[in-house]
């Protein structure tokens, strides 16, 4: 990893790419990964990235104006999505391609479908499936269950990036690590 300003906080990540470019005032939580080219900047306020949530390729998360930008545990943030001054619950899935703009707050448990865009100030309570440009609410699921395994899959995958193992389907513990998750989920 590159050098880390002194407001960067890490409690013990799984994995963090190199190429990830990290500033300012920002804590990443026990178990979070960060993938390729992953942009996360905070020039005032600060970024939260909570336990086990991961941080897909290409995303860019940065702070807005008057809002800090938190994301709780076990979110699996996709591929190419904007998070901008943003606050988003645990167990949550943003789609593909996504963008969650200033003072936004995204419930517990919820999904917002790939390039939805949840403008300015909207709020999405918990258990929503949101889609659209502008988002709006379209079911109301929870979806926290098959969004912390999304989210364990990630952190099995990150770990054996760590070692740099990058087939974690073919791993023993992988196989053990989510049958565990299942049965816990199960009795949930």
């Amino acid at each position: 990893m590159r050098d880390l300003g002194p407001d960067v906080v890490l409690d013990n990540p799984a994995f963090i790419h190199e190429t990830a470019l990290i500033y300012g005032k920002i804590f990443i939580g026990e178990g979070a990964s960060l993938w390729p080219y992953v942009v996360i900047r905070s020039e005032m306020h600060e970024v939260r990235i909570g336990r086990r949530t991961n941080i897909q390729d290409f995303v860019m998360i940065h702070v807005g104006n008057e809002t800090p930008t938190i994301i709780g545990d076990n979110c699996s943030i996709t591929h190419h999505c904007t998070i901008h001054g943003a606050e988003i619950g645990d167990n949550c899935l943003i789609g593909i391609n996504a963008t969650i703009m200033d003072g936004a707050r995204i419930g517990r448990n919820s999904i917002v479908a790939g390039h939805s865009i949840v403008t300015e100030g909207t709020v999405i309570p918990e258990n929503s499936i949101v889609a659209g440009s502008p988002a709006k609410v379209i079911r109301s699921r929870d979806s926290g269950a098959a969004n912390i395994m999304n989210a364990r899959f990630y952190y099995e995958n990150a770990r054996a990036y760590a070692e740099g193992d990058h087939r974690v389907t073919e791993r023993e513990t992988f196989r053990q690590a989510m049958a565990e998750e299942m049965r816990a989920l199960a009795t949930k």
